[in-house]
C-alpha cells in the first residue's frame, strides 16, 4: 500500500492518474475542503482509498500511514503560499511525516524538491526546501528525494503564467534580470515516470538524485522558445529582480493571486541544473524536449481565461 500526499497539486494528480492505471494499491490524505473537487474519477475501480485530514493533523495521518510500505509526499505551498505557508505546509508537514512514518514503521519515504534546495540557501523556497530534506534525512526512515528543475504541464503554473502575462500586454513582456540565468524544465510525464520508477529501485534508498529534461535553457530563451509558440511576439524588457519582487509584494496584497510570485523570482535568481544525463542513468529513459512538448498542447490553451481563473482563485488555507 501507498500513501500519497498533496495528491490534488499538480504532480499528485497525475501521478495518481499513473498509480491507477498501473493499479497499484493507493490511499490520499484529502483535506476534507478537496473533497467535493476530486481531480480523478473516484467511481473508478482502482481509484484511491482516501482518509480525511492534513499533514498538520498527526492523528489523521498516522491513521492513513498506517499499513503503508511506502510514502509519496509531496504536499507544499510552493506556487501558492507566502513564507509562513511555505514553513507551515512543508517543514511542520515535514516534521509530522517523519514522525508518523517512523511509528508507523513505514519502509520508505519519497518526496520531491528542487534543484538548489539548501538549508542554508539566502532564497527562502530553497532555504525551506533544504530543512525539509534535512528532516527526512534524519527521520530515522529510508528515503529518497528526487530534486526536479521546474516542472512544465498543460495546467502547470510557470509556462502557462508566462503565456497569460504575455496575452494581456500586447507588446511588451517584463523580465526578471537579464535573462542570462539557466533552467532546466522537465515534462510533467517525466517527472511522474521517475517518482513511478522510484519505487521499485532498491539503489534509490537513502539518496538524493537530481534529475530535469534533455537540454538547458536561459530564461531569455525559454520566453523566446513560448511566443514562438504561441504565436505571440513581444519586446521582452529586464527589470532589476529587486524592483520586480516589489511589483509581485503589491500585486499580491491586492489580488487574490499574483501570476508572478516570490517563490518564481526564487527559482530566478541563480542557474539551476542537474547533470543532462542524469535521468537516463537513474530511471532509465530519456525525457521530452521543451519546444516539442509545448508544441503539442500550449498554442491551444485559452490563456485569458486561464489568467482569469488563476489570478482570482482563493489561496488554498492550510489547516491551523
Amino acid at each position: 500500500m501507498i500513501l500519497l500526499t498533496g495528491a490534488t497539486g499538480l504532480v499528485g494528480r497525475h501521478l495518481v492518474e499513473r498509480l491507477i492505471a498501473e493499479g497499484l494499491p493507493l490511499r490520499c490524505l484529502i483535506p476534507e475542503r478537496q473533497l467535493r473537487r476530486l481531480p480523478w474519477d473516484a467511481g473508478h475501480p482502482q481509484a484511491p482509498e482516501l482518509f480525511v485530514g492534513d499533514v498538520s493533523d498527526e492523528e489523521a495521518f498516522f491513521r492513513a500511514v498506517t499499513g503503508c510500505h511506502a510514502v509519496i509526499h509531496l504536499e507544499n505551498a510552493m506556487w501558492w503560499g507566502r513564507r509562513r505557508d511555505l514553513e507551515s505546509v512543508e517543514v511542520d508537514g515535514a516534521r509530522a511525516l517523519a514522525a508518523v512514518a517512523r511509528a508507523a514503521r513505514v519502509g520508505r519515504v519519497i518526496t520531491l524538491s528542487h534543484l538548489g534546495a539548501a538549508p542554508s540557501s539566502a532564497y527562502t523556497l530553497h532555504r525551506v526546501k533544504g530543512e525539509v530534506e534535512d528532516l527526512l534525512r534524519n527521520s530515522g526512515v529510508a528515503f529518497t528525494i528526487i530534486r526536479s528543475g521546474i516542472v512544465y504541464a498543460p495546467d502547470d503554473a510557470f509556462i502557462n503564467h508566462i503565456a497569460s502575462m504575455m496575452r494581456i500586454s500586447p507588446a511588451l513582456f517584463f523580465m526578471p534580470g537579464q535573462g542570462e540565468i539557466v533552467l532546466h524544465p522537465i515534462y510533467i510525464d517525466d517527472l511522474v515516470e521517475a517518482i513511478y520508477r522510484s519505487l521499485n529501485l532498491v539503489r534509490l534508498v537513502d539518496e538524493t538524485v537530481e534529475i530535469g529534461g534533455p537540454e538547458y535553457m536561459s530564461l531569455r530563451d525559454l520566453i523566446r522558445t513560448v511566443m514562438r509558440v504561441t504565436g505571440m511576439r513581444r519586446l521582452v524588457i529586464g527589470i532589476p529582480p529587486y524592483l520586480m519582487r516589489w511589483f509581485v509584494g503589491v500585486y499580491s496584497r491586492l489580488l487574490p493571486r499574483s501570476l508572478m510570485t516570490s517563490q518564481w523570482l526564487d527559482i530566478l535568481a541563480a542557474n539551476r541544473t542537474a547533470p543532462l544525463g542524469n535521468t537516463y542513468d537513474y530511471f532509465g529513459f530519456q525525457p521530452r524536449r521543451f519546444e516539442e512538448t509545448l508544441l503539442t498542447y500550449l498554442p491551444q490553451r485559452a490563456h485569458l481565461l486561464g489568467l482569469m481563473r488563476d489570478t482570482f482563485r482563493r489561496r488554498p488555507r492550510p489547516a491551523q
